[in-house]
């Protein structure tokens, strides 16, 4: 009964500062705020990017499931140095464009050892510049 009269009491207070601000987040979105542009698709090469690969995958799987769509040159699950294991990604290079083309379109979206894939363009790679010398920040040791 205590419980009772105490919440209506409050009720009958009107919402206090604390509620307003756990109900208040006190941001109002922009209006004609720019909206971040989607990653661009690289043009069209016969090497494909392919993401979301199972750790289990291999270089023979990725080959043997994109060569229904063509002429599959070269396929290669990037590992880890030590476990040996899929990084999640790998790249599969096609004779032509074409085929690269059927394989993207074919591939894109379906599941490769029980999981979903992603076929896109690859980029190519950006060059790093080499370091400048080998010496640390504090001088050499």
């Amino acid at each position: 009964m205590a419980l009772t009269m105490r919440a209506a009491a409050v009720a009958a207070a009107g919402p206090t500062r604390g509620m307003r601000r756990l109900f208040s987040t006190g941001f109002v979105p922009p209006m004609n705020s720019p909206v971040p542009n989607p990653r661009q698709e690289a043009e069209p090469s016969n090497n494909l990017f392919v993401s979301g690969l199972n750790k289990r995958t291999t270089s023979e799987g990725l080959h043997k499931a994109f060569a229904a769509f063509g002429e599959v040159v070269q396929a290669r699950v990037v590992t880890d140095r030590v476990s040996g294991f899929s990084k999640g990604f790998g790249f599969v290079r096609y004779a032509t464009l074409e085929d690269a083309a059927k394989g993207k379109q074919g591939m894109d979206g379906q599941f490769l050892d029980g999981w979903v894939i992603f076929a896109e363009y690859a980029r190519p790679r950006t060059p790093t510049p080499p370091p400048e010398n080998n010496s640390t920040q504090y001088g050499r040791y």
